[in-house]
């Protein structure tokens, strides 16, 4: 596992945004190290702070056979791979309060699914490993309700919080991204991350597979930026057709490049 101070993400050295970005789901070793070599030298070359991000296992799914992962121990033992052999952080989400421990034997930042971002117990639990604690802000929670997950981490003892936006709930089968949500929970002083993917789920359709439009994304993403946030989440894949979570709404690898590039100029005319 790498030691990095949270500052240094809200206050990089290059002038840049971080970036939070690998596949929804650890699916294999071989196609974790793939992307996160990829991810690496782009970011190296660019200069932007790279955490990168897994998930060992996918506990919110809408059918009962959607993939769930690759075994628990597996998959973090991958994370801990990519993160010693790359030597980057690496972030992957917790389900309970049970899971924090472990997880925080094999990564870096340990994030709170949307979903959970009120249950008192998991966020204790995170706060209590010591670990950078990433919370995603509810899709049926304002942003300002948000310093109510800050304040729990704080109270036990953690000030390594960050809060990431994923869009709120617009309808049943959309979601939409209320910029105002990025400045107003910079002001709880922690590093605040736009999660551009996610923010473009289409959830609840009947085939019981999330869709997305990842075709927004760089829209998105200039918007945040733009707006002044810390950090982007992407979730990437070099075939989202076939990746085994979330595909409908992830950002082709070989796109990433091009998208950076951009946003790096835009960081630069707004700051």
């Amino acid at each position: 596992m790498v030691n990095f101070e949270l500052d240094k993400l809200k206050h990089t050295t290059s002038g840049n945004f971080f970036l939070m970005a690998g596949p929804c789901a650890i699916e294999g070793e071989e196609i974790a190290m793939r992307i996160a070599e990829k991810i690496v030298t782009l970011t190296d070359q660019l200069e932007i702070p790279f955490i990168f991000k897994g998930s060992y296992r996918k506990a919110n799914r809408s059918k009962g056979d959607s993939f769930t992962g690759i075994g628990d121990e597996k998959a973090l033992k991958i994370l801990e791979k990519v993160g010693k052999t790359f030597g980057v952080p690496t972030v992957t989400d917790i389900h309970e309060s049970a899971e924090a421990a472990m997880a925080a034997a094999y990564v870096d930042v340990l994030q709170i699914p949307a979903f959970l971002c009120r249950q008192t117990d998991l966020l204790i639990a995170a706060a209590k490993t010591g670990k950078v604690v990433n919370v995603k802000k509810g899709q049926f929670l304002s942003a300002g309700s948000m310093k109510f997950a800050v304040e729990k981490i704080y109270e036990a003892g953690n000030k390594r919080v960050v809060l990431t936006d994923r869009g709120n709930t617009f309808g049943y089968q959309d979601l939409i991204v209320d910029y105002r949500g990025l400045p107003e929970m910079q002001s709880f002083g922690v590093p605040v991350v736009m999660d551009v993917t996610h923010s473009l789920q289409q959830p609840n359709q009947s085939s019981g597979v999330t869709g997305g439009k990842p075709q927004l994304i760089e829209t998105i993403a200039k918007a945040a930026i733009a707006v002044g946030a810390d950090g982007l989440f992407i979730e990437t894949h070099p075939d989202p057709a076939h990746a085994k979570s979330d595909g409908a709404n992830m950002l082709h690898l070989d796109l990433l490049e091009q998208l950076l590039v951009k946003l790096i100029k835009i960081r630069k005319a707004v700051s």
